[in-house]
């Protein structure tokens, strides 16, 4: 190194021989002239941290493994590390920021009701379909839902399901902090459409009454392992039955103190119709806020110790308040572009989070038309995104939650869903274009079909629009084609003539088409959905 260095300082400046006090001078242009110890040293500087920055880099290049015992020069190398402990952190927000992407949905639950005025242990209910001013993950234009967040920390807790009526029943789960789902109710739930009263015991549960004991009264009990908890009840409508018949059974779940069972006091009903209601995740410092009220709100589970710890570095630690520097701040906004990128390309990476419904017997895809691909065996264990070996911590983050909330406990085949991220020529939909479907007339759906359009950046509705989605049951007002098919068309703008037809987008967007009821399992072998074809540019 100092051979070269001597080499480099002669090539770059050159040598005046005439001596001017102690050792040589060198010049470095014609008003500069420097002792040279002192362009020595300044250049030998210059050099070690232009090879320091060449380790840096090199760091990164695999070295050729000879010996198990080279060193590959790590001592040198990680002295080419910059501030170690801020790239640490960013690196714990990261990790942190995927680990706890179901929980920070359920926090932002919680946030919503308590802006709308309400609270936990409150049931939130709706008399007419959510709207393009709402922000819920992929939720449905076409439903009155019924939801609330929970929480058993002050003791156990009842929550109290209505039996099925002639015109309205429940479809829905209640779940854990973690969106685990805990069970689901209605007909195809626990309570087989009879209604229940559904008992939630809080971690080390030493209540008067046994498990046991209560679930010989007639209760539905589980331990549980968080004080938190959720529920989103979907109203399944008959006989002619109607949005705001959904929002008066809603008024029916009841959630009380198992402590009061016997005179249970009201439950507050909070009517959000002409409310804006938002339980989205947002990726800026209040997502780290979310992180922090769940380890404030629950216990910490034995499985989540690891992750929880390296919260610490951030700022997050129980029992304290949570006050980062700017330094931490920093490393958080860092650390968490990074998790969402990962989300993203796990939600819209090939084989991932969806798959083709439709392919020829060589492989190649008859339609663009994805579905879901839960990791191995979750729907058949109800959803927990836990082995006996691991945490399949990005299947259920990218692959699930970063997208949806609330999986059922079991999963059935009331609703059938396909997704749709690129047009007819494999390209992803974008926010320019514009598209057409063609829905056809024999489409598979005993109750009917829906197609909504849902922002590529949020996973919610796109704000402030005309509509967000049109299904069949908006034949009436829908324009149809001679062969019983529909046209419908996305786009930023309208094509003339077609303004019934059309659902806005103006940004890059997804598509969810449910079939709600369909005829059979095996219907896709028979019946296939076209692709978006790009119109407009």
């Amino acid at each position: 190194m100092v051979c070269y260095t001597w080499r480099l300082v002669t090539w770059l400046v050159g040598v005046d021989r005439s001596s001017q006090g102690e050792g040589l001078l060198y010049k470095l242009n014609e008003n500069v002239i420097m002792p040279s110890r002192l362009l020595l040293r300044s250049v030998v500087s210059s050099v070690v941290i232009g090879s320091l920055t060449s380790l840096s880099v090199s760091a990164k290049e695999l070295p050729e493994a000879k010996r198990f015992d080279q060193t590959d020069g790590v001592l040198e190398r990680a002295r080419a590390i910059e501030d170690i402990e801020y790239q640490m952190m960013v690196q714990r927000a990261t990790q942190t920021a995927i680990y706890f992407m179901p929980a920070v949905g359920m926090v932002d639950f919680i946030k919503a009701t308590r802006r709308i005025g309400g609270d936990l242990n409150d049931v939130v209910y709706l008399n007419e379909p959510l709207g393009s001013d709402d922000g819920f993950l992929t939720a449905n234009d076409v439903t009155a839902y019924c939801w609330a967040s929970l929480s058993s920390e002050a003791g156990a807790l009842v929550v109290e399901v209505p039996a099925a009526s002639e015109k309205v029943s429940y479809f829905g789960t209640i779940v854990n902090a973690w969106d685990q789902p805990i069970e689901d109710v209605g007909p195809s739930g626990r309570d087989k459409g009879k209604g229940g009263k559904y008992v939630l015991l809080p971690p080390n549960y030493e209540g008067k009454k046994s498990k046991e004991d209560l679930e010989k009264e007639g209760y539905f009990v589980y331990e549980t392992d968080t004080y938190q908890y959720g529920f989103s009840f979907r109203p399944r409508l008959y006989e002619g039955a109607s949005d705001q018949d959904a929002g008066n059974y809603a008024k029916g779940v009841k959630i009380y103190p198992l402590a009061q069972a016997d005179s249970p006091p009201a439950t507050k009903h909070i009517d959000a119709t002409q409310k804006s209601y938002d339980c989205l995740p947002y990726y800026n410092f209040t997502y780290f806020e979310d992180i922090n009220d769940v380890v404030q709100g629950n216990p910490v589970r034995v499985q989540d110790k690891a992750m929880t710890s390296l919260l610490k570095d951030l700022g997050i630690e129980k029992g304290k308040p949570f006050a980062p520097s700017e330094k931490q701040k920093r490393a958080m906004h860092e650390g968490l572009l990074l998790a969402y990128a990962s989300m993203q390309d796990f939600f819209v990476a090939d084989g991932k989070a969806c798959v083709p419904l439709w392919k020829d017997k060589s492989g190649k895809l008859k339609s663009q038309w994805l579905v879901w691909d839960f990791a191995a065996g979750q729907a058949e264990a109800g959803f927990p995104y836990e082995t006996e070996e691991s945490i399949l911590v990005d299947d259920r983050a990218g692959g699930s939650y970063f997208w949806i909330t609330y999986l059922p406990k079991y999963l059935g085949g009331g609703t059938f869903y396909l997704t749709g991220l690129r047009d007819s020529e494999g390209a992803m939909y974008d926010a320019q274009s514009s598209y057409k479907l063609n829905v056809p007339k024999d489409t598979p759906a005993k109750d009917f079909w829906s197609v909504i359009v849902y922002s590529m950046e949020t996973k919610s509705f796109i704000r402030d629009v005309e509509r967000v989605g049109l299904s069949s049951r908006d034949a009436d007002t829908m324009q149809v084609n001679d062969d019983g098919s529909y046209d419908i068309y996305f786009g930023p703008k309208a094509p003339e003539g077609k303004e019934s037809n059309w659902i806005p987008t103006g940004e890059d967007f997804f598509l969810l088409f449910r079939l709600y009821g369909p005829e059979s399992k095996d219907f896709h072998k028979t019946w296939m959905l076209g692709d978006l074809e790009k119109i407009q540019k």
